[in-house]
């Protein structure tokens, strides 16, 4: 059974590994990943992948995405979101709240040291437009 809006805006904003699907142009299956996002009830999802990354690559060319996220306790839930995103340079600070939202204190500072050996990184911005959710019960 579909969950309400409000509690499936509140399972989107807490800190759970999404799985991030693309369609791909070459027939393929889509590519679905897992990546750390973030999301305020209301607003967009967003997360941050490198500038020239498949994922990018891909997201830019279709122009959308889905997020998908699930989790099980107390009852099995998943809500899924598609919609179309907008592409920007990463904002300073982008990376910094990211790994703040999924990494204990201590680790931020090494993530983030090695983060600036990599290339340049882009800002994905996902509106919703579509969500699929459902509780599914308990375990």
């Amino acid at each position: 059974m579909g969950i309400p809006i409000a509690d499936r805006q509140e399972l989107l904003s807490q800190p759970l590994i999404a799985a991030l699907s693309v369609s791909r142009e070459d027939g393929r299956g889509p590519l679905t990943v897992p990546i750390w996002y973030d999301y305020t009830p209301g607003g967009d999802a967003w997360f941050v992948t490198g500038k020239d990354s498949l994922k990018a690559r891909l997201i830019r060319a279709a122009g959308r995405c889905t997020l998908m996220v699930e989790r099980l306790d107390p009852t099995v839930r998943y809500v899924s979101v598609e919609g179309p995103v907008r592409i920007a340079d990463a904002a300073e600070g982008d990376m910094e709240a990211m790994a703040r939202r999924y990494l204990p204190p201590e680790a931020v500072g090494p993530y983030l040291a090695e983060a600036a050996n990599y290339p340049p990184e882009v800002t994905i911005r996902l509106t919703p437009e579509n969500w699929l959710s459902a509780d599914l019960g308990a375990v």
